[in-house]
């Protein structure tokens, strides 16, 4: 009987049958897409599409790289266990897309980079840009195995699928579409992908109300249960509250979508400035429906599980595998509807998988190998991009391991972000409105922004929060079937990380501070420390800047007319090579039928 606990069935025939096609399927549409569009085989063809992509598709791909097999198995875990306060998080995503729209793509824009760590050589030096990347390339490793092994481990103690079977396949399918179709491949399949996850959310939230009778009646269970009590303004760093949903999520988001590359290069692949704007609003709305199809999806299973909780009854091992549990027991009377959800957690990972793998790829090329090696043909580029595909690949198949020792994935996953995002968040800033800031000071501020982090982020993982802090809304077993000593993914369920004999002074203050609040802390030091040493080292007496390195007044909150003196700018840098009629920064191709990049971006405004 449903919601009762005990075993549930495995994986059947049909279930295999609609997981493979799926996944084939994606892989394809990726793969013909890619194929079709590519005219010629060059570095930019392969990185960023030809910079022809328009808005719509960016946008569903931006929504698809971070709302990964995480976010399809983790945050209906956490709404489960604490309730419904994540949906605070689409205040944070307004604010991340109003900020990075208006400020970091006409910047991007403006000086037609590919990889985002160029600013950081045209701001500061080259050391800077290197520490940049590598810091970008060891986070990014680091959150892609968690990516493919977290759903991996879920999904096999669940469905019974063999884990590195699911691991080696996650990187084999991404590495081949990722080297023969490069960012159109990854684009197009991530669209695909991001259906397959919103239509997985709809099924589990249709079958609990068809066995709850409605809609109304999770709501209620779920009012009943204290889940919608989201809006706590406690002012506590400590606490999950709304000030640090609101002010640490914004931060940290603001930090994955406006210099990640993974994101960057989607929205710099677009055709103009008013598409890659457009795409990060469409990506909004994107946001706001797949956290709440999650959100409600975590209320719809403890409606379904109130009273009697699969992990305290020992039917799971972990929290994220609540959603697989659900999936297994109440939709496998329905022949192929598992492997359906199965393949909306899998196509989030494969989403951010071949995102990682091929952002990766694209800062390797730009900051480490084109620099030193300026004589490459096109050609000897393209077989070095498709050749870091297949490396980095397997690298992330590698790193999968290590996820296995990092507690609640979706914690896990932000921290990580979190610790390495937040520093380099506020390097950027110190170069975008801070023109005293010079290469001493900034490089100081990030160096000191990042020992703060990573001090607060290794200690929380070596010191958890105490049980009281990490406690989750009552669960109950009053209902159970008693299965804690048959159930095949059974292990002694604790809610917390075990807890060391020796707890220092900070255990209970700074190490228990709320992950989401590592990005601000490393921000704030950064541009804090970054300044003073500035200042101390000269920095108000630097040489004059480009004024294309810093936000200006008609970066915000526009989109064409605004950008007329910048168009000039532009058309007299060019004017050597063409001349041309300007008239309200309108421009057709043939105007500009050159390579100089200068006179490219003409066409950008």
């Amino acid at each position: 009987m449903v919601g009762t606990g005990g075993p549930v069935a495995s994986f059947s025939v049909w279930d295999y049958v609609v997981f493979v096609g799926i996944v084939v399927g994606a892989a394809m549409i990726g793969l013909i897409a890619a194929i079709r569009g590519r005219k010629e085989s060059t570095s930019e063809e392969f990185l960023l599409g030809g910079r022809q992509m328009t808005a719509v598709p960016v946008a569903m791909s931006l929504t698809a790289s971070f709302m990964s097999g995480i976010t399809v198995i983790g945050t209906p875990a956490e709404a489960y266990r604490y309730g419904a306060a994540f949906w605070i998080f689409g205040i944070s995503y307004a604010i991340m897309s109003i900020i990075t729209a208006e400020i970091f793509v006409p910047l991007f824009y403006r000086l037609g980079i590919t990889s985002t760590y160029e600013y950081l050589e045209m701001r500061f030096n080259k050391t800077i840009r290197m520490i940049g990347t590598t810091m970008y390339i060891i986070q990014t490793i680091l959150y892609t195995g968690m990516v493919i092994y977290a759903p991996a481990l879920a999904l096999n103690q669940i469905t019974g699928l063999d884990l590195w079977g699911v691991l080696v396949a996650t990187g084999v399918v991404c590495i081949i579409y990722c080297t023969l179709g490069g960012l159109k491949a990854v684009i197009w399949t991530d669209v695909l992908q991001m259906i397959i996850m919103l239509i997985g959310f709809i099924a589990v939230i249709a079958r609990g109300a068809v066995l709850q009778g409605g809609l109304g009646k999770i709501w209620k269970d779920a009012g009943d249960g204290g889940r919608l009590d989201a809006f706590d303004f406690d002012l506590d760093p400590l606490k999950r509250q709304f000030w640090t949903i609101v002010v640490g999520g914004s931060i940290m988001w603001l930090s994955i979508y406006s210099i990640n590359q993974s994101q960057v290069q989607r929205y710099i692949s677009c055709k103009t400035m008013m598409h890659a704007k457009m795409s990060l609003y469409v990506n909004l709305v994107g946001l706001w429906v797949t956290v709440s199809l999650a959100v409600f999806s975590g209320l719809t299973v403890y409606s379904i599980y109130k009273t009697c909780d699969p992990f305290t009854n020992g039917d799971v091992s972990t929290p994220d595998q609540l959603l697989p549990y659900f999936v297994m027991d109440t939709l496998a009377i329905y022949p192929g509807v598992p492997g359906l959800f199965v393949a909306a957690a899998y196509s989030g990972t494969l989403s951010t998988v071949s995102s990682s793998i091929n952002a990766l790829v694209a800062v390797t090329g730009e900051d480490y190998i084109r620099p030193f090696c300026k004589n490459l043909t096109q050609k000897q580029l393209s077989w070095i991009n498709m050749g870091l595909s297949v490396f980095f690949g397997f690298v992330c198949i590698g790193m999968a391991g290590v996820a296995s020792l990092m507690g609640s994935i979706l914690q896990a996953s932000l921290s990580v972000f979190g610790m390495i995002s937040g520093p380099l968040l506020g390097l950027y800033l110190l170069g975008l409105f801070f023109r005293t800031a010079n290469s001493k000071g900034s490089l100081a501020g990030l160096i000191f922004g990042l020992i703060i982090t990573l001090w607060v982020g290794i200690g929380s993982q070596i010191y958890p929060p105490s049980e009281e802090k990490t406690k989750p809304l009552p669960l109950y077993t009053t209902t159970c079937n008693s299965t804690l000593s048959q159930n095949f993914t059974t292990i002694a369920p604790s809610w917390t990380s075990a807890q060391p004999e020796y707890r220092p002074a900070l255990a209970d203050t700074w190490y228990s501070l709320s992950y989401l609040y590592f990005s601000p802390v490393g921000t704030v030091c950064t541009v804090i420390v970054g300044l003073l040493v500035s200042v101390i080292t000269g920095g108000c007496k630097q040489e004059k800047l480009s004024s294309d390195l810093f936000v200006t007044k008609n970066d915000l909150f526009c989109f064409k007319g605004c950008h007329n003196s910048q168009a000039s700018e532009f058309i007299e840098k060019a004017d050597e090579k063409i001349h041309v009629g300007i008239d309200n920064t309108e421009f057709t191709d043939d105007q500009f039928a050159i390579s100089d990049k200068d006179v490219e971006k003409v066409t950008q405004f």
